[in-house]
């Protein structure tokens, strides 16, 4: 009977995405975040498709930081918007900023779609889902993030979030949005 009832609820919680078994194993839910524009932007620790490993922290009074989330390598709809980033990326020339796409798809995953986009910019990587979950960017622990990006100012605060991404012209939009925020900001100056 418990093997029966075990198994009927791991089929619901398939169906419904989220993880009743660990509710029933003594586990808290997740709770989604929201994030909102004037929040502290959650600190980060991803590894890139460079090889190197990037943190939040690392940009603070230094850089704007974009984090265009996308939910998963060499899907049609996320190749159309890396690609936008990786051949558009004189839009972000002469700008302070740092700029990645990152999903939850392992590094090596990530790391062979930056090589086939030829992309000269970092894709992060958070196969734990952590960073994603910080972010508010998942429906449920186990699923894929939703195609946001959030705009990081040098405070660590969230400048703005465009959950109604153009995938195409993204990374121009985003450098665009940057431009006119330093424009109306002219007392902002990086520090070394």
């Amino acid at each position: 009977m418990k093997s029966l009832v075990l198994t009927k609820l791991t089929a619901i919680a398939s169906v419904l995405g989220s993880s009743l078994l660990g509710v029933f194993a003594g586990q808290k839910p997740e709770q989604r975040v929201e994030l909102r524009v004037g929040d502290e932007a959650p600190d980060f620790k991803l590894p890139g498709s460079d090889g190197k490993t990037y943190r939040l922290s690392e940009f603070r009074n230094k850089k704007i930081v974009v984090l265009a989330w996308f939910p998963k390598a060499f899907t049609p709809g996320c190749t159309r918007e890396c690609r936008a980033f990786a051949q558009q990326a004189d839009a972000f020339s002469g700008l302070p900023v740092a700029y990645f796409t990152v999903s939850v798809d392992t590094p090596e995953d990530n790391k062979r779609f930056a090589e086939s986009l030829k992309a000269q910019y970092p894709i992060l990587s958070d196969p734990t889902r952590e960073t994603a979950l910080a972010y508010g960017v998942l429906t449920n622990p186990q699923g894929f993030a939703q195609r946001w990006t959030f705009i990081i100012g040098p405070d660590g605060k969230i400048l703005h979030i465009d959950k109604q991404v153009k995938v195409d012209t993204h990374a121009r939009d985003v450098a665009d949005w940057i431009r006119n925020w330093l424009q109306q900001h002219p007392e902002w100056k990086p520090q070394e």
